[in-house]
Order: structure tokens, then sequence, then C-alpha cells
């Protein structure tokens, strides 16, 4: 059956084929069923769904049901939607010529029945690709059903010189074009009520009504929704009617663990850019970035309801790879790693992803992506290092494993970390500092042979989030100093404005 395209190009002709007319939801279940059977990945490219959304939405296609997608944004949910093409038939055969992909044994627009009659078996047949019997319609306060559904053509009318009260003149809109196929509304809330009206007999009925005419045009159509939960959409509601309607409403969500986020983010942000400059980005520094998303998601600073896009991860690690390439230029390197100080360069990527409360606005965007990073940076840490707050409470009888780095800092000793150190200026830096190497040599809890000196920028920055050293972060360079000095520095310059006002 699956070369009857290249076959049949007649009524006739597909009669003696065997094929048999199907409805699309029949045609979905019997296509997913088979996949199922041979143990097909049925949603290439989604991560972390597998156990909850996944499932779900294999039910929902089993029962023949219509659905809806509800979640925050950044959840995959159109990228799911558009993939629910692959469970038709790759092709599907129309009477040629028709708008709405008439069945050819069971014609409902007018063209199409008055061209069967006429013709008969000799009715030409054409052949629709899976791909193109998907239909799509972001929703928009402008929309209208005109457009959803169809109106008549004063136009059409003149030109083919037909009455307004002729089914030809109709001009169909996005649906009934999708006949025989999928149809997706992105945002349904944004659509207004009225419009939402005009989808009830679909739903339902599976018929279209055209103003000007009393007929009913039956349509064989899948209705699959998305949208963002009505709590946090300020812009519109679903009618209660509708959503009645809509026969399963599964719910999505970011990555729940880690791992998986990473997965997401790996598979997503482009970092292979094929220039002169090859980036690393150490493990460590990608847990560090999925970490931010899953501050910024309990952050009480930001509205939770809005959530935080899994697009900010992606983003950001897209920023922190643009970093380290463009350090790397400047000191005319092929090959360089993503440093800490890369990531506080992701702070544009994470401010236009956070919907800010009240408390975050005073804060400021930019102070609250530096406090997100700050508090990832803690939160990695400690799985690979020992708690530096722990470290802190111990007694004399117990070493603090960071005492000597810290002896150093108290000594007077300064660290300067300009953002585009080379290489070996970098790795120079680092190992001035007393006891640093060596602490990360014993404690590191995972193979730095490649990474050290990440990881022994790591522990300087996590010692400063630790508030055990102090830091001056300017625009294009930080300093790390003795937090004690740092302290008492800040009272000098403030005793050095009383002696000046004196």
């Amino acid at each position: 059956m699956s070369d009857l395209h290249k076959k049949v190009s007649t009524l006739g002709e597909l009669k003696e084929s065997g094929w048999e007319s199907v409805s699309v939801k029949e045609e979905i279940r019997r296509n997913l069923i088979e996949k199922i059977k041979c143990g097909e990945t049925l949603f290439p490219g989604i991560i972390g769904y597998e156990k909850s959304v996944v499932p779900q939405i294999q039910h929902a296609l089993m029962a023949k049901h219509d659905l809806i997608l509800l979640g925050l944004r950044g959840q995959a949910k159109t990228k799911i939607l558009r993939m629910l093409v692959n469970f038709l038939d790759e092709y599907m055969p129309i009477v040629k010529g028709s708008e709405i992909n008439d069945d050819p044994f069971k014609p409902i627009s007018k063209f199409a029945r008055e061209k069967i009659e006429e013709m008969g078996d000799d009715t030409p047949i054409e052949w629709v690709h899976r791909d193109n019997r998907y239909g799509e319609k972001l929703a928009t306060p402008d929309t209208t059903v005109a457009d959803l559904i169809g109106d008549i053509d004063p136009i059409k009318a003149a030109t083919k010189k037909l009455t307004l009260a002729d089914e030809n003149v109709i001009n169909f809109g996005l649906i009934p074009r999708t006949n025989r196929g999928i149809f997706a509304i992105n945002e349904l809330p944004d659509l207004q009520p009225r419009i939402q009206v005009a989808l009830l007999n679909i739903m339902q009925e599976r018929d279209i009504q055209i103003r000007g005419f009393n007929v009913r045009i039956p349509l064989d159509v899948g209705m699959f929704f998305s949208a963002n939960p009505e709590d946090y959409t300020s812009r519109g509601n679903i009618i209660t009617p509708l959503k009645d309607r809509i026969d399963s409403q599964i719910l999505t969500h970011y990555p729940r663990e880690l791992k998986v986020g990473m997965k997401i983010t790996e598979q997503e942000a482009w970092r292979s850019r094929n220039g002169t400059v090859t980036v690393h980005v150490p493990q460590i520094i990608k847990e560090i970035l999925e970490q931010i998303a899953f501050e910024a998601r309990e952050s009480e600073y930001i509205d939770q309801k809005s959530g935080v896009s899994t697009r900010m991860t992606i983003t950001a690690m897209e920023q922190l790879t643009s970093s380290a390439e463009r350090r790397a230029l400047i000191n005319g390197e092929n090959e360089t790693r993503a440093r800490i100080t890369d990531l506080y360069h992701v702070v544009p990527a994470l401010t236009g992803k956070m919907e800010l409360v009240y408390e975050g606005e005073q804060e400021g965007a930019i102070n609250v992506a530096k406090h997100i990073i700050g508090k990832a940076v803690k939160k990695i840490f400690i799985k690979h290092f020992p708690d530096p707050q722990k470290q802190k409470k111990k007694g004399e009888e117990k070493e603090n494993v960071y005492q000597e780095i810290l002896d150093w800092f108290a000594n007077g000793n300064e660290l300067d970390m300009p953002d585009d150190l080379s290489a070996q200026k970098y790795e120079e830096a680092l190992n001035s500092v007393a006891g640093l190497a060596q602490f990360v040599e014993k404690n590191a809890k995972m193979d730095f042979s490649e990474d050290k000196f990440v990881l022994m920028d790591l522990t300087i920055e996590a010692l400063h989030q630790n508030s055990m050293l102090g830091k001056e972060d300017l625009d294009d360079h930080r300093s790390y100093t003795d937090m004690l000095g740092s302290m008492l520095g800040s009272m000098g310059d403030f005793d050095d404005f009383e002696d000046f006002d004196n």
C-alpha cells in the first residue's frame, strides 16, 4: 500500500487498489499502535516527558481524543503538537483540485461532488503528503471567524458569475482547508470568546456553518490546542463550553532533574560555531548553568506563575560559549575553556526571560540575575567540594580545609582576574594563590584532569558566595580580597568622606 501514491491517479484505480477510507483519528490511532508495537521513539528530541506527558498523550490519541497541552512557557508544547503529524499515513488521496482535501469515497464539497458526478471513475486523484495535512494558528486578538472557518467571497462570485447562494463562492478558512488532517491552535486563551464559540460545532458536531448558507459541511479533523494556565495569563480565558468539549487536558512541566535539563540544553543550544576557535564547556559549568534555571524557578524575586522558560538556559549556554570564544579571539588562541567569568556574561540571556515581582523590580533585573547565578554556584560547588559553611563552623581541633587559601588573602594578597586573560596568565594567576591547587587535587569529588583551573577559579568564587572572601566586580574584571580587609577598606572610604566634610 505504501506505493499507491505512485500508481493510483483516478478514482477507479483507487477503488481497485483496496485502499480504505478511515477517519483521521482512527488513522492516528492505528499508526500510533503500530509504532508502539515496533518500539519506536514517538517524540524524538522531547526529553523529560517519558514517564509523564508522553504516556498521557498516547492514552488520549488511542482514545481518539482532542487534547490541550497546558503549561508555562518554554515547555515544548508547540514542538509536540507539530510532531503529531508523524502519526498520519505518509500519503492520503484527495479529489484533485479540492480545497478541503475531499475524500474520493466521501466527497463533501460541491466542487468534489460535481467532479465525481461528471467524471465517475475517471475522476483524477492526487496524493497529499502528511506534512501538508497539518495546520496551525497562533491565537491573536485580531483572529476572525472568517480566518478559521470561512466566509462568502463576493469577488469569487463576480469573477465566476455565480450568485451568493452558490456553495462555490465559499472561501474556506484554515480549519476546513485542514480537513482530514490535524489543526492546532496555540495560546488558545488569547482567542476572543466570540471566536471560541465558533469552534463549538467543530468540536462536537464536527461540522462548520458558513453564514448565508443553510448547509452544514461535515469535517474530519483532529483538533489540538496549547495554552498557559488560566491563573497565569491575564489576556483571556478558555470559555467553559469549549473547555468541556476538549476531551483531554495534559499538563506539561519543566525538567524535574538537573541532568534532564542539561540534556535539553545540550541538544538545543548552538555550540558548534564552525569557526577558528574550539570552546570546551566543563561539566561543572554546565551543571551551574542548569542550576541557574532551577534557582530562578524557586526565587522569591521572580513571578513563578509566569514561569522560567527552558529557552533561558539554551540562550545562556550560547552566550557563555560566545564569551569564551571572544576571549580566545582577542588572545589569538584556537582553543579555550569556559570560565567562571563567562557565567556572569550570560546575564543578558537571563534578564529577558524572567518576570520579576515587586521585590525583584526593586532589586533590579541585573542584580537578581547575578544573585541567582551566585546561588547556583553555591549549590553546585558543595556537590563536588566540602561545604564552606560547615568548614567555617569547625572548632580549633578540626582544620578548615580552606584555611590556607583564606590565610593567603588575609596576608594582604589580592587575586585580580580580568575577563580577557589569556590561558597562560589565567593559570599563573590562580597558581599564585597558596594552597589552591593542592586543595582542588585533594578535595574534588570529580575528575579534574582537564578542568583543574576552572575548579580552582570556582573555589575562589564559591568562597566569595559564602561570604568568606570579598569581591569587587567591575565591567571587565573581578578582584578577590580578604573579607575583613574588604570591609575595613569600605569603612576607610567612609572615614575619608568624613574627613573631607570636616
